[in-house]
C-alpha cells in the first residue's frame, strides 16, 4: 500500500505497472522495435546524433511509467518537437559556444523549468487555447517542414542552406541528386506502406530499415555508395549538466515556452483520444508536471526534449498492454539495444531514415480533418490554412505564437459576437423559444425577453446595447418591459456593468420597465455592491420565465 501522498507525486504507484507481466514484456518488445529507429530518425531532424533520441526515450519511457496519469501514452522524442528543437538551437549553435548536443540537452531541461513553474501558476489550462482548426493546420506545417528536413537525405542531394521551405525547394531544382540514395529511399517507403496494411505494422520501420539496409549494402558492393549513420556511440548515457553561454539563455528560454506549448498540447489531447471510462482520471495539473520532470531528466542525461508519441502509444494498446508497465518494459529493451547493438545501428542508411521521416510526417497531414473543416465551416478551414501557411513562412517558433494569437483572435470574435434573440411562445410546443428558430412564434405583447448568449465584458458590452436597442426599438410602440435572460451572464465586469445601467437609464426614460430573469446566484452576487439591484428593485428578479410572465400579464 502506497500512502496517498506518495500517490500524489507518484501515481503510476497506484495503477499496478507489472512490467513483467507477458502483456506488458510483449508490448514492450513491440514498442521497442517500433521506436528505435522512430527517435534516432527524429534525432536527425533535430540536427543531432541519432543516440541522443535513443538516451531521450530511455530516460522518459520509465519515469512517465511512475509521473503520469495515463495507462497509454508512450513519451520520449516526437516529430513536432524535434522540428522545434532544430529551429531553436541551430541559432545557438551558429552563434557559436555551444555545440548540437549541449544546447539541445539544455534546451530540453529550460523546457522542464520553464514547465514546473507553469504548474506553480496553475497554467495547464493553456493547453485549451489551441483550437482544433490551429492544431490541424500546424501539424501539416510541421509535417512539410519534416519532409524539407529529409528531402535532401532522401534525394542523396546537397543543398546550401535556405532561410524557408520555398527557398529550398527552389535550390532542390538546382542540385543533383544521386540515384542509390533515391532507390533506397523509395524501397523503404513503398516497404512502410505495404506493412502497414499488414498484422505485422507496429514491426513496419524496424522491418523497412532492415530491407533497406540490405540494399544499401548491395549498392556499395557494386560501387554505388549510400551514405550510412556511421559511428554511434556505445552504452548508456552518463549524467552531466548542460552548460551554455549567458547571452543565450534569453533565446533558449524563448525557445522552450514554445516547445512546452506544443508538447504539452500533443500530450493532452493525445492522452485525452486514449482515455476509456474504465481508466483512471488524466488530470491535467499532473500531466504538466510530469512533462516537466521527463524534459529536466532527459536534459541531465544528455537527451534531448520529449512529448508523448501517438502512434507508439497506439502500438502499445495494439500489443495488449494492460499498464504502465509495458514502458519499463520497452526502456529496458532499449537499454539492452544500446548497450550491444551499436554496430547493428551504424549501417542504417541515411536515405532510408529519412523515408521513415517522410513517411511518418505524411501520416501527420490531417486530410480527413481539413475535408471536415470545409464542409463544416468554411472560416475554421481558412484558419487551419493561414496557420500552414505561418508556420512555413515565419517558422515553428513564430508559428506557435500565431497558433496561440489565431485562437485567441477566433475565441475573441466569438464572444464579441455571440447569439442573441428575443422569446416567444411556439404552439403546441412547451416552453419559450427564439424568435428566428420557429415561423409562428408569438410573442408576449409589451413584453420584450432578450437572451445574450454570453458573459458581458468589455468585448461584448456595445454589441449588447446594439442588439437590445435594435429590438427595442422594433416594439416601442407597445413594449411595457424589457426583460434581460441572463442565464448566460455567469460573468461581468465594469465595462459591462456601465452598458447594463445604460440600458438601463434609456428604458427608464422612454417608461420601460427592466427586469432580470434567470439570473445566476454568481452574477446577482457580483452585482449586489455596486447598487444595482436595488435599482432594478428585487421584486423585479425573476427565478424563471413562467413566473416573469405572469407578473407581466397581473401587472400588465
Amino acid at each position: 500500500m502506497t500512502s496517498p501522498a506518495l500517490r500524489r507525486w507518484l501515481p503510476g504507484l497506484g495503477d499496478r505497472l507489472r512490467p513483467f507481466e507477458r502483456h506488458n514484456l510483449i508490448a514492450g518488445i513491440t514498442v521497442t522495435a517500433y521506436l528505435v529507429p522512430q527517435v534516432m530518425a527524429y534525432a536527425i531532424i533535430a540536427k543531432l546524433s541519432p543516440v541522443v533520441g535513443l538516451w531521450g526515450a530511455l530516460i522518459a519511457l520509465p519515469l512517465y511509467a511512475l509521473l503520469g496519469t495515463s495507462r497509454w501514452l508512450s513519451f520520449g522524442p516526437e516529430s513536432s518537437v524535434a522540428v522545434m528543437t532544430a529551429a531553436v538551437i541551430v541559432p545557438m549553435v551558429a552563434a557559436g559556444g555551444t555545440t548540437s548536443a549541449t544546447a539541445a540537452a539544455a534546451l530540453a531541461v529550460a523546457v522542464g523549468v520553464v514547465g514546473l513553474l507553469a504548474s506553480l501558476l496553475r497554467l495547464s489550462f493553456v493547453a485549451d487555447l489551441l483550437s482544433r482548426p490551429i492544431l490541424v493546420g500546424y501539424m501539416a506545417g510541421i509535417a512539410v517542414l519534416m519532409i524539407d528536413s529529409q528531402i535532401d537525405r532522401v534525394l542523396g542531394a546537397f543543398t546550401p542552406d535556405s532561410d524557408t521551405v520555398f527557398q529550398h525547394v527552389w535550390l532542390l531544382f538546382a542540385s543533383s541528386p544521386q540515384w542509390p540514395a533515391l532507390v533506397v529511399a523509395v524501397t523503404v517507403f513503398v516497404a512502410l506502406v505495404g506493412i502497414s496494411r499488414t498484422r505485422y505494422k507496429a514491426f513496419g520501420p524496424l522491418m523497412a530499415l532492415s530491407l533497406g539496409v540490405v540494399v544499401a549494402a548491395v549498392l556499395n558492393a557494386i560501387d554505388q555508395p549510400v551514405l550510412l549513420l556511421g559511428e554511434i556511440p556505445a552504452g548508456l548515457p552518463s549524467p552531466a549538466i548542460p552548460m551554455i553561454p549567458a547571452d543565450l539563455i534569453p533565446e533558449l528560454v524563448v525557445g522552450a515556452v514554445g516547445v512546452l506549448l506544443v508538447a504539452y498540447t500533443d500530450a493532452t489531447l493525445t492522452g485525452r483520444s486514449f482515455h476509456r471510462a474504465s481508466d483512471p482520471p488524466l488530470l491535467p495539473a499532473t500531466e504538466l508536471r510530469a512533462l516537466s520532470v521527463l524534459n529536466i531528466a532527459a536534459g541531465f542525461f544528455r537527451g534531448m526534449p520529449v512529448s508523448t508519441s501517438g502512434s507508439r502509444s497506439a502500438v502499445a494498446r495494439a500489443s495488449g498492454a494492460t499498464s504502465q508497465g509495458y514502458s519499463i518494459s520497452a526502456a529496458i529493451f532499449l537499454a539492452i539495444v544500446l548497450v550491444v547493438a551499436g554496430p547493428l545501428l551504424e549501417v542504417i542508411p541515411q536515405a532510408a531514415l529519412g523515408a521513415l521521416v517522410v513517411y511518418a510526417a505524411i501520416l501527420l497531414i490531417d486530410v480527413a480533418g481539413f475535408r471536415r473543416l470545409w464542409r463544416f465551416r468554411r472560416s475554421e478551414f481558412w484558419l487551419a490554412i493561414v496557420t500552414t501557411t505561418g508556420v512555413l513562412v515565419f517558422g515553428v517558433l513564430y508559428g506557435v505564437l500565431i497558433a496561440v494569437a489565431l485562437s485567441v483572435l477566433v475565441l475573441l470574435v466569438d464572444v464579441a459576437r455571440p447569439h442573441s434573440a428575443a422569446l416567444g411562445f411556439v404552439p403546441e410546443l412547451a416552453g419559450m423559444h427564439d424568435i428566428g428558430d420557429f415561423d409562428n412564434v408569438e410573442e408576449e405583447p409589451g413584453l420584450l425577453i432578450f437572451r445574450f448568449d454570453s458573459p458581458l465584458f468589455f468585448a461584448n458590452a456595445q454589441y449588447f446595447l446594439t442588439q437590445a436597442r435594435q429590438m427595442i426599438s422594433e416594439r416601442i410602440v407597445q413594449l411595457r418591459w424589457f426583460a434581460l435572460q441572463a442565464e448566460a451572464i455567469v460573468d461581468i465586469d465594469s465595462t459591462g456593468l456601465e452598458a447594463l445601467e445604460a440600458l438601463v437609464a434609456e428604458l427608464e426614460a422612454a417608461d420601460i420597465r427592466f427586469v432580470l430573469v434567470r439570473a445566476k446566484s454568481e452574477l446577482v452576487e457580483a452585482l449586489e455592491p455596486t447598487g444595482f439591484i436595488d435599482v432594478v428593485g428585487r421584486d423585479y428578479i425573476f427565478p424563471t420565465l413562467p413566473t416573469l410572465v405572469a407578473a407581466f400579464r397581473e401587472a400588465r
